[in-house]
């Protein structure tokens, strides 16, 4: 989102907070004068933590792929694949292959260029997600696979160069 120009921060919850949102969290990124939150791969079963969301004046965008109830959580904007209205035919996609989703759609649709800037971290997301490396979780680890050789991710580069891993052995 930051390299498309948007004005980011982020906020990743200890484990002791619990998985995903919290009141606690969500007031905290209030105060510091948040006006949306973006989730990645959690989101879609925190109906109380939405409404409080809105009713600090900020909204909400969620992207998950964990399974949603009959009523979704209060939000502007809901993108998973198992929403009953989606008309995506693949609906196992890891969590960070739904983000990558919703920045091809702020890219103008191109899911191609956007593959090919991010797919070498969203291939180590979608490993570690430990979804099935089937249709496009399978694209995106292949695809990953090939840019993570040239990656100019400075985080990625480190574990890289770290682990003693050479570069053309990478599968």
């Amino acid at each position: 989102l930051e390299s498309m120009g948007a004005n980011v921060m982020y906020y990743i919850p200890e484990r002791e907070a619990g998985y995903g949102m919290n009141p606690h969290a969500i007031r905290e990124l209030a105060e510091k004068g948040v006006s949306l939150i973006v989730t990645v791969d959690n989101g879609i079963s925190a109906h109380a933590e939405s409404e409080l969301i809105a009713e600090l004046g900020m909204k909400l965008v969620i992207t998950d792929h964990h399974q949603p109830s009959e009523k979704l959580p209060k939000a502007v904007a809901v993108v998973n694949p198992h929403r009953i209205d989606c008309p995506s035919i693949y609906k196992e996609l890891a969590g960070v292959g739904v983000a990558l989703k919703l920045c091809a759609a702020l890219d103008g649709g191109n899911y191609e260029m956007v593959v090919e800037q991010y797919s070498d971290i969203c291939a180590i997301g979608t490993v570690a997600d430990i979804v099935p490396l089937t249709g496009e979780n399978r694209t995106i680890v292949k695809k990953g696979l090939l840019y993570i050789k040239n990656t100019e991710n400075p985080g990625l580069n480190f574990l890289i160069d770290k682990s003693g891993v050479k570069r053309d052995h990478l599968t």
